[in-house]
């Protein structure tokens, strides 16, 4: 006997950067009146600073726009929901479960596939998992390829970062602080975690608390016995352990 699923209420939230996307989607939640769309978003930093002043329970995501992908949005957001993916682009069906999404409905979709995904949203709604941060931020990356830029998110605002804007990156607890263009950014995340991610050709870990861009090093002197600091092209000063001046002589 199939199980009854609650239909409590639940507020959602569309983001797809086509305007009949979207309007499909509205469209087969006319027959849901225990959902309410709260937003439509055409694009990912709309997403994040609606999903953060909004809180939906749902939300139904494209994975191919501009600006920010589906997954990077995901990486971003510090709130819980559960989410269905909505794209044209069935080879991020893996990805997409990998992360712990309710469905994925390939474009074009029926009314019957798309009700069997309310179903199943509505049988997580009570569960609500927590967002697998570590997982999410692997997704938002192409496979076996390095970081080409970092999200921060402050507030409701994102920065965006281009790698060869960094010039060092410093752990602080479970953050790190990304100094870029003069200006310093604070991301929840572990300096290991973001060292793995990072283009070993260009990223050094110099000591265990930094990770430098090899790039705006000026030079290295020697101020204690085997110690050393790296003095970059700004004139900061950033310690260097034996084993950062090890993997630094291999490169330089």
């Amino acid at each position: 006997m199939k199980s009854k699923v609650s239909t409590q209420p639940l507020k959602a939230i569309i983001v797809d950067d086509e305007t009949l996307a979207r309007d499909v989607v509205r469209e087969h939640l006319n027959a849901h009146a225990h959902i309410t769309v709260l937003a439509e978003c055409s694009n990912g930093f709309e997403a994040v600073k609606a999903v953060s002043e909004l809180k939906p329970d749902l939300l139904f995501l494209d994975i191919q726009m501009p600006k920010l992908s589906g997954f990077e949005v995901l990486e971003l957001l510090d709130h819980e929901c559960a989410v269905i993916f909505v794209t044209a682009h069935d080879e991020f069906a893996l990805k997409a479960f990998d992360v712990h999404a309710v469905d994925y409905l390939l474009k074009p979709f029926n009314k019957e596939r798309f009700d069997k995904a309310i179903e199943l949203a509505m049988k997580r709604a009570n569960r609500k998992p927590p967002l697998p941060r570590t997982e999410l931020a692997a997704s938002a990356r192409p496979t076996g390829k390095p970081l080409e830029r970092i999200l921060v998110r402050e507030g409701s605002k994102v920065h965006v970062i281009p790698v060869e804007h960094i010039d060092y990156i410093e752990a602080q607890d479970d953050y790190v602080c990304i100094r870029s263009d003069g200006k310093s950014h604070l991301k929840q995340q572990r300096l290991t975690e973001l060292e793995i991610s990072l283009d070993a050709k260009r990223f050094v870990r110099i000591h265990r608390s930094y990770i430098l861009n090899i790039d705006r090093l000026a030079k290295i002197e020697l101020y204690a016995k085997d110690s050393r600091v790296a003095i970059l092209n700004d004139g900061t000063k950033l310690n260097v352990s034996r084993s950062g001046y090890d993997k630094l002589k291999t490169l330089l």
